[in-house]
């Protein structure tokens, strides 16, 4: 295990290296002036484009700005944003946000998307089968910022059961209602996913044997056919659980959170690259790390798979 685990975090690296690259060079290789509109209506004066264009390595050629980059990334700079603030302490207040978000949609998908899943499998063509299928194609079909005004209005303004925007310190309570639109179009394809794992496994023919053995029904289902069915719901998750903090941008928005979401969609906007990029390359590294671990959850849900 710990060979497989230096092995993969070895293969990060070139990940790591071609993705920082690639959005290094989109972002700084977009035509126009990024001074413009920096210094209000008017021109900026020659004497600050020559100073920012010098701090920003805007002088030097695409390569060697991206070379000065990695240097500086390798040492845990970020660089600092166009107003002169730091982007690692922006992303560390931010991304704590954002996280947490990430864990309540998390949570909201595997456990409900999860139950109603076994439930549907366990009671094919049934009443809660149909109403599970229907259910989550309409969730499916609706557009997220649909899903996020509808419930914000419906849930926060008119019933007041939770406040309808999150305030600057981001409580958890208060991140229930913005996780569940967060999480709301994965729980539906995730109920699908384990509804349709779970009709499969137990039509199998090991489950047959399992029967035929004379074991309970309880340990047939919760044992033997669970635990290979969740082999490609913990993919799901883990894969998932970094597309939940990428995407996050409408959400945040609707909610008006504090997170990175807000904090690059902002960027992009005021053409900041150096957050744009910064940003991205620590969702990249969330992304590689959940994929590690879903690929060490593997060994325990299924000891055929090895890891030597």
């Amino acid at each position: 295990m710990g060979k497989y685990t230096v092995r993969r975090l070895l293969q990060m690296i070139p990940v790591i290296l071609g993705v920082t690259f690639l959005i290094y060079a989109m972002v700084y290789a977009l035509p126009g002036d990024p001074t413009a509109g920096k210094c209000g209506e008017r021109p900026c004066p020659p004497t600050f484009v020559a100073e920012f264009r010098e701090r920003y390595n805007l002088n030097d050629p695409l390569w060697m700005q991206y070379v000065k980059y990695l240097g500086n990334l390798l040492q845990g700079d970020f660089g600092t944003s166009q107003y002169g603030v730091p982007i690692r302490e922006e992303l560390v207040e931010r991304f704590g946000v954002t996280l947490k978000l990430g864990i309540v949609a998390l949570a909201f998908e595997a456990i409900i998307g999860i139950l109603a899943g076994i439930l549907a499998g366990l009671r094919r063509n049934g009443f809660f089968d149909n109403l599970v299928l229907v259910s989550t194609l309409f969730v499916i079909s609706v557009p997220i910022f649909v899903t996020g005004n509808v419930l914000q209005l419906w849930i926060g303004v008119n019933l007041g059961w939770v406040p309808p925007t999150v305030s600057s310190e981001a409580p958890w309570n208060e991140l229930l209602l913005p996780g569940f639109v967060l999480g709301s179009t994965s729980l539906a394809y995730l109920a699908r996913l384990m509804r349709t794992n779970l009709g499969d496994n137990i039509k199998s023919d090991y489950v047959r044997t399992a029967h035929a053995k004379g074991l309970p029904e309880r340990r047939v289902i919760g044992i033997h056919t669970l635990r290979n069915s969740m082999i490609p719901i913990v993919t799901f998750l883990g894969y998932d659980f970094g597309g939940l903090l990428g995407g996050a941008v409408i959400t945040e928005g609707i909610f008006n959170i504090p997170g990175v979401g807000q904090y690059v969609f902002r960027a992009i906007g005021d053409r900041d690259g150096g957050v744009v990029v910064g940003t991205v390359t620590a969702l990249v590294l969330v992304f590689l790390l959940a994929n590690l671990l879903v690929d060490l959850v593997y060994g325990y849900l299924d000891p055929r798979i090895s890891h030597d």
